[in-house]
């Protein structure tokens, strides 16, 4: 997945501002100018960020980023206003949990640093979720291996904690072949 980003904002000079402050940075950037429309676009396509005005006609800010971890929980989130207020503030981070909080105008150099952190976090977290995903199916089928052939994952360890692996008599190799080679043809 490429870097897409959402900026969402109700003024297009705030947009266009964010546009130029970011047109170095290796990003896909879409801008939209409500919640409505940046929700009908996340159903199209997947946003690692989304950058979202607090103070606009229609939906706030805080209300479409509490949608967005709703519906998108991997999006990670960052609020950006001109009214920065304790309490617009404390919304915003309570039912949004937003990553970052900005107040217009905003630093470019800070914007481009919490961006750049915002993608890392993201691209973590997916491979932490991908390896959670391969350890869970490896761990069924050690579980299944485990109920066809009892005790084969056991192992021993050694004063050192050393794994210990016990010779296995030839004979007793052959027979575990020739029951793998008979289960892979079949009955």
């Amino acid at each position: 997945m490429s870097n897409r980003i959402l900026l969402v904002d109700d003024e297009s000079n705030v947009l266009s501002a964010l546009k130029r402050a970011l047109f170095d940075e290796p990003l896909e950037i879409f801008a939209v100018s409500s919640a409505e429309a940046a929700l009908a676009g996340m159903q199209e396509q997947l946003f690692k960020v989304v950058v979202s005005d607090e103070r606009m006609i229609g939906m706030q800010g805080s209300e479409f980023l509490a949608q967005v971890r709703k519906l998108y929980p991997h999006t990670i989130r960052i609020m950006l206003t001109g009214h920065a207020t304790l309490q617009a503030a404390m919304k915003a981070v309570n039912e949004g949990e937003i990553y970052r909080f900005f107040s217009k105008p905003w630093n470019d150099q800070d914007l481009k640093y919490a961006l750049r952190s915002a993608i890392e976090k993201y691209d973590l977290e997916a491979e932490n979720r991908r390896l959670l995903a391969t350890v869970r199916q490896q761990s069924f089928e050690i579980k299944v291996l485990e109920k066809r052939y009892p005790g084969i994952s056991r192992v021993k360890k050694d004063s050192r904690g050393a794994f210990v692996l016990e010779d296995i008599p030839e004979d007793e190799i052959a027979r575990l072949v020739a029951e793998c080679e008979r289960e892979a043809v079949g009955p």
